[in-house]
């Protein structure tokens, strides 16, 4: 037995055979198999495919060498983009005109270049602009910054934000690169009136979200008349063509990109 205060001494590991040290085996390990040795599932080419197997990643290049080259003549020809394409932001409305952002900002959270500002406000009885409570106030998305990633879409919880299949953003300023609101907005369609008016009758938020609120219904239109009797939208006012007029901003670089389409197709 040790005396007290001394340290006991370390154990013997065992000797191999030839005077190698054999390998302690681990504190609960009973006689572990070794692993098996590596084998690829990848066949190995042998013969002439191995001989070429260093070049064989120039097939591509190689056999794109000999296409007829097709050259894309813009502005004069304008190519339609791949249904997926990430171009400019829309921001939706449901089926009777209500706006589907609520001014959340989780856009402007989840956007990696700090392109969006958002600011919420609250839904009156007077002004209701969304289903629920709040609504987005101010809306803008500096398109100097955006890098058209998408993170944005993914983050909105109410689909409220997509992108579009426009890709031609050009303007002469850095200010009218800057879209707001009512630059962003989607067009209204049938059926729908123009905010800001109530939530149909007996619904709650969650059905909106649901898609369970077709158009408009007839007291909604009646709020309307009564409140903005010269409405567009109504069903005795000037229609949707006027009610879609495009904010300043994409007014102006609508009309800058009609100019280049114009300079380009004279040449």
């Amino acid at each position: 037995m040790a005396e007290s205060g001394t340290t006991p001494p370390a154990p013997q590991q065992p000797v191999a055979p030839g005077g190698a040290v054999a390998p302690q085996q681990r504190g609960g390990e009973v006689g572990a198999p070794a692993p098996a040795p590596y084998e690829s599932l990848i066949p190995q080419s042998t013969g002439l495919r191995a001989l070429l197997a260093p070049v064989g990643g120039f097939g591509v290049t190689l056999s794109n060498m000999f296409r007829k080259t097709v050259t894309e003549q813009y502005p004069r020809e304008t190519v339609p983009t791949k249904p997926r394409y990430h171009g400019r932001h829309q921001l939706n409305r449901y089926a009777d005109g209500l706006e589907k952002c609520i001014g959340c900002e989780l856009c402007a959270w989840a956007c990696p270049a700090d392109a969006i500002y958002v600011e919420g406000a609250d839904n009156t009885p007077e002004a209701q602009f969304s289903p629920g409570e709040r609504y987005g106030r101010v809306y803008q998305i500096n398109y100097l910054r955006c890098i058209f990633c998408g993170l944005c879409i993914e983050a909105c919880p109410t689909r409220a934000l997509t992108m579009t299949n426009e890709y031609e953003l050009a303007g002469p300023t850095r200010a009218g690169m800057i879209y707001e609101k009512q630059d962003l907005l989607g067009p209204l369609r049938d059926g729908m009136v123009a905010g800001p008016h109530p939530m149909a009758e007996g619904t709650t938020a969650t059905q909106y979200y649901r898609g369970e609120v077709g158009a408009a219904t007839a007291e909604q239109v009646e709020w309307v008349r009564e409140h903005r009797p010269d409405d567009s939208t109504l069903p005795e006012g000037a229609g949707l063509a006027a009610a879609n007029v495009p904010g300043p901003t994409a007014a102006r670089m609508a009309e800058h990109v009609a100019g280049a389409h114009r300079q380009g197709g004279a040449r």
